[in-house]
């Protein structure tokens, strides 16, 4: 019997339009404009000034403190300048535009493709090598790689969990990786077990993926002493790294714990990846592979795309946008966020452009709320979204907080189940933004 989470979650339609397209490399764009906050912590610092020269993979921002992370230039050329663009939280963020002149890269970077297994035996010059190539999480998170590697005094990890999960519809660029580039992913696993100290790591990949599944079982025979790859049950959100964690591990992750509080540390199947080009080729994090994709698109596809790319260009190599879209969405259609323009550039975290058109992105009216339960029955985390919604919108953050908004995965579960069309889910976060603002709020008076 496969593997699942055993609370809640829900079915979404597939939609895995992109899943037999294999990864295609993106033409260079003319300009790039690479946010300097593409990471969760401390904006990381600019070290360029227009009129700079700059190579692939130079860093042009340092990261400020533990909690941020280095960002490199993602092509070369002439940094044109440091401006505020519009990114996919709607307002305009500090980033770094460069006019592309050719495609030279830093010295000391393997653009290669020859595998390198050979696993380095410093564990310090792993987390260096991993510190200084920016790398993030790539599943959306953008939680900064080498503070997890950093495992706080008094607590102890004794197992990896690899996401490969993708439960998110219509997204597919993790699916291609694992197919493309499965060695890689598990020489990186066993970088990462190095780095930890760690002796048995776990993939989990949803069992609509069968190829990847063969494939990666097939890429980690030769370890399959410590590593493991677990089929699962296809169920949103499997992906959230609580449900993974237990339905892989069967570790509960207790309320206002971490991952590494059960002795687990999880990485998404891209920052595995990362990790191999960081420590086998000197290669920091200055491009990703990016699903785009729609039910109307004439090529939904898999590319290879430098980072601070228009996803404008990403949508014209797609076969251009087409008539009647409603929503382009940054992520999935789930938990991925509408973009205001086609100019905000690509990130560190984006795994996806979905293009919906107006009829799939109408809003139904909302209704009063009926009682069903539908929305308890569904949410992974135990909540009650019904009383969640109100209580943000009637500014009751206090009580909000007392029926614990904050542990709210923003999985929107709760809002895709929902027989009234209520607005759960854009409530809960609203109110989850607030209530967190008046915890750290506190935390600092004391």
């Amino acid at each position: 019997m496969l593997k699942t989470f055993p609370k809640g979650g829900v079915h979404p339609p597939e939609n895995k339009l992109s899943a037999g397209s294999a990864t295609k490399t993106l033409p260079l764009p003319a300009t790039v404009a690479i946010m300097v906050a593409q990471h969760i912590g401390a904006p990381a610092v600019v070290k360029v000034a227009a009129g700079d020269k700059v190579k692939v993979g130079q860093v042009i921002a340092e990261g400020a403190g533990f909690v941020s992370s280095n960002v490199h230039a993602s092509v070369s050329g002439t940094v044109k300048k440091i401006d505020s663009v519009l990114d996919t939280s709607g307002y305009k963020r500090p980033a770094v535009l460069i006019e592309t002149e050719g495609d030279e890269w830093a010295e000391g970077i393997d653009t290669s493709p020859e595998l390198n297994t050979g696993i380095p035996d410093s564990v310090e010059d792993i987390i260096r090598k991993i510190t200084a190539a920016g790398i993030v999480g790539l599943g959306g998170a953008t939680f900064p790689t080498h503070v997890k590697l950093s495992v706080p005094q008094g607590k102890h990890a004794d197992l990896i969990v690899v996401n490969g999960v993708e439960c998110e519809p219509y997204l597919t660029c993790d699916h291609r990786l694992m197919l493309e580039k499965g060695y890689e992913i598990v020489t990186g696993i066993r970088i990462l077990m190095k780095a930890l100290n760690v002796s048995r790591a776990i993939i989990g990949i949803e069992n609509n993926k069968p190829d990847a599944v063969a494939f990666m079982k097939h890429c980690a025979a030769t370890h399959s002493q410590t590593i493991e790859v677990c089929p699962l049950r296809v169920k949103y959100p499997q992906g959230g790294e609580k449900q993974l964690i237990k339905a892989v591990a069967g570790r509960e992750i207790p309320p206002a714990k971490i991952p590494v509080d059960v002795g687990v540390v999880p990485f998404n199947v891209a920052t595995v990846f990362a990790v191999y080009e960081a420590v086998q080729k000197n290669k920091p994090v200055v491009e990703r592979l990016v699903t785009v994709t729609g039910k109307g698109l004439v090529h939904p596809s898999n590319f290879r795309v430098r980072i601070g790319t228009p996803i404008s260009a990403l949508i014209e190599a797609a076969g251009s946008k087409p008539d009647g879209t409603g929503k382009i969405i940054s992520g999935g259609p789930m938990m991925g966020k509408a973009v205001a323009s086609t100019d905000i550039p690509t990130t560190k975290g984006c795994s996806g452009i979905l293009l919906m058109d107006e009829k799939e992105t109408a809003r139904r009216p909302a209704r009063n709320c009926i009682r069903c339960a539908k929305c308890v029955s569904v949410c992974p985390m135990g909540l009650d979204p019904y009383l969640l919604m109100p209580l943000a919108e009637q500014q009751l953050f206090d009580r909000a907080e007392q029926e614990k908004i904050v542990n709210c995965i923003e999985c929107g579960s709760c809002s895709y189940t929902c027989p009234s069309s209520r607005p759960l889910l854009d409530y809960i976060r609203m109110g989850k933004s607030k209530v967190m603002y008046n915890m750290k709020t506190r935390a600092l008076k004391k």
